[in-house]
């Protein structure tokens, strides 16, 4: 194997001119200009000598400006966006350039694409929006006929360079570029049995310092195709507890032979995993997609006239000129090469679809499940209406999140629709700001009132959720000085009362705003004359989906699948009191030099109705109402 540094910092091909599997180099240095970090030079990875720098950005930039906001402040976001492209004859770099862009809304903090040109992989990613981390010598330098690309929003591990994506790994003889949407709730399980596998010497990704679930899953890939198991680990129950029934398929998934290859290696690993989980991933010669049984996070395919596009989104596959084909199905993985689209099952389905997806997090352009977004988010307006009129002069929606559903609650209640405030663009986040009074004052930078349209007027204000209520609150107040006669907040989902273990970063359970507060005291706390919140039922309705399959777990509690902690009676559940400020993952340098010991799921001392984390400092506190005590919605 030859390893080459590209023009570009970031950029490393990956050679493997006698098919010999070898274990690809990451660039070491520290893309926040903070002293490098020097991982263990991979045995197998000769030192280039005179290798460049990784990118340098500003000393002290965590996360960069975001000009895709929906919100004042962040509100539930969406881990990742994936893309996946085959076409042969095309600049697949920038068919994924703009299916990145078109996902943008999904992640903010690094995007990453790459390339296989059937011989070797090239991969250009670094922390920042796809329009920042790409330019033009970028994009030409990334050729070959399949990509993958991710625009990451980081529900674990730190935002650092080494955790950006395409994670790159070995496998069967391959290098695998591996991207993934979603979270594993079973992450420190199979980190045991990695470790039990290969030791405290880890290599890959792991070794280069990620802590994320992503590189976990490219570690299990490498050692499952070449072991054909994990020691500690009896894969083949998980391929007979996954529902698989056919003869043919169950000895191909676990009776081969190791060393195994790409296809045999996913249809052992992919069953091991728990939670949710869109894969997109190539080796040098194949594009492959998998979707976790539940279904939880979206996954289409789509038909390009010389190809083929995988994308998080519909959305994306209308940008880059596909049209669309289906959606990837739970517990299905795809093959993509010369020879066409290969499908096969690694367990039996079970959907539940994300119902958040509906309410915020998916582009109202997108469809999921053949419904479209916009159109239930419009239904979701008009049953607000219904549920809880309210005599006003003018519906404004807070933008641009809350427009749609303000559109339906206005044509349902025949009460005029208007733009009563107006969303500056190219706002950066508001709550990476070290003072509330600076939050504040950023919130104001986001909307500005129009006060001619206003003044004087009783107004519903339809927004998509609350989760702490302090933008709300702002906001509230923002109107009432513009002179606002009366202002009526209506919200197009119900009380957000639980975490989420699969790809949100909601708040945790002491910082939802619901689960300490009735609906008449969360009134008072954020100002308005008064409040309603759309039932479950009402939203159910308006995504088109039966009941069962979806999941409204951080509406009800009830998970499909079980959270990552231990099991606890709803009623002795324990609440913590969590830090007013957001809470950031650890720094990059907190992580070395035992990167994988900071494998943490996100809210793991959060408590759920059937499992909570058991820890000496968990004490029992009310939820947070203050204003000062956190800073995203």
């Amino acid at each position: 194997m030859r390893v080459r540094t590209g023009e570009n910092p970031s950029q490393i091909t990956f050679d493997h001119p006698d098919g010999t599997r070898s274990t690809p180099r990451a660039d070491s240095s520290d893309p926040l200009g903070r002293p490098s970090r020097q991982s263990p030079p991979d045995p197998a990875t000769p030192e280039v000598p005179g290798a460049p720098a990784g990118p340098v950005v500003a000393p002290g930039l965590s996360t960069l400006p975001d000009d895709h906001c929906d919100e004042l402040e962040p509100s539930p976001r969406e881990e990742c966006g994936v893309f996946g492209v085959w076409a042969p004859g095309e600049d697949v770099s920038r068919l994924t350039y703009f299916g990145l862009y078109a996902l943008q809304h999904r992640g903010q903090e690094s995007a990453g694409i790459a390339t296989s040109n059937g011989s070797q992989i090239l991969v250009y990613k670094d922390l920042g929006l796809v329009s920042q981390v790409f330019d033009d010598q970028a994009l030409s330098n990334l050729t070959g006929h399949m990509a993958v690309g991710h625009v990451r929003y980081a529900t674990q591990g730190a935002t650092t360079w080494e955790n950006a994506q395409p994670m790159l790994g070995p496998a069967a003889g391959s290098t695998l570029a591996l991207v993934h949407n979603g979270n594993l709730t079973n992450t420190r399980e199979l980190m045991d049995a990695v470790r039990t596998t290969s030791g405290e010497d880890l290599s890959g990704e792991l070794g280069r310092g990620s802590s994320t679930d992503t590189a976990v899953l490219a570690a299990l890939l490498n050692l499952v195709s070449e072991h054909g198991a994990l020691e500690g680990w009896d894969s083949a129950a998980d391929v007979l507890t996954s529902g698989i029934t056919d003869d043919v398929e169950l000895d191909a998934a676990y009776l081969a032979p190791a060393p195994l290859s790409i296809q045999q290696t996913a249809h052992r690993v992919l069953p091991m995993l728990r939670g949710a989980f869109s894969l997109v991933f190539m080796d040098e010669r194949t594009l492959y997609a998998a979707r976790d049984p539940h279904g939880v996070r979206p996954l289409v395919l789509g038909r390009l006239e010389h190809g083929w596009v995988i994308a998080s989104e519909t959305a994306a596959l209308d940008i880059v000129g596909a049209t669309v084909v289906r959606e990837v199905e739970p517990a299905e993985m795809l093959e993509i090469d010369a020879d066409g689209v290969r499908s096969t099952r690694f367990a039996r389905q079970r959907r539940s679809g994300c119902v958040f997806e509906y309410v915020y997090l998916a582009r109202p352009d997108t469809k999921i499940a053949g419904r479209s977004v916009i159109a239930s988010r419009n239904a979701m307006g008009a049953a607000l209406a219904r549920e809880h009129p309210v005599e006003a002069d003018l519906v404004i929606a807070t933008p641009e999140s809350g427009t749609p559903a303000a559109i339906g609650y206005a044509q349902a209640s025949g009460i005029p629709y208007g733009q009563g405030l107006v969303k500056n663009a190219y706002v950066g986040r508001t709550f990476i700001q070290p003072t509330q009074t600076l939050r504040q004052l950023g919130i104001r930078l986001k909307l500005n009132p129009v006060r001619e349209v206003i003044e004087g007027r009783r107004l519903v204000v339809v927004d998509d959720s609350i989760v702490r209520g302090n933008t709300q609150r702002a906001l509230v107040r923002m109107l009432r000085e513009a002179g606002a006669a009366e202002v009526h907040i209506r919200i197009s989902s119900p009380p957000v009362l639980w975490p989420c273990f699969y790809g949100i970063d909601f708040a945790t359970r002491a910082e939802l705003i619901a689960t300490g507060m009735s609906v008449e005291e969360i009134r008072r706390s954020i100002g308005a004359d008064s409040l309603g919140y759309l039932s479950v039922d009402g939203m159910v309705e308006a995504c088109g989906q039966p009941r069962g399959e979806l999941c409204t777990a951080c509406f009800t509690g009830d998970y499909p699948m079980a959270p990552p902690v231990e099991d606890a009676a709803p009623e002795t559940l324990p609440v913590s009191r969590a830090p007013g400020v957001r809470r950031r993952r650890a720094d990059a340098r907190a992580l070395a030099p035992g990167a994988a010991e900071a494998i943490t799921r996100p809210d793991l001392a959060a408590g759920s109705p059937r499992s909570v984390a058991r820890t000496a400092s968990a004490g029992v506190a009310p939820a947070a109402t203050d204003s000062s005590e956190g800073n995203n919605r």
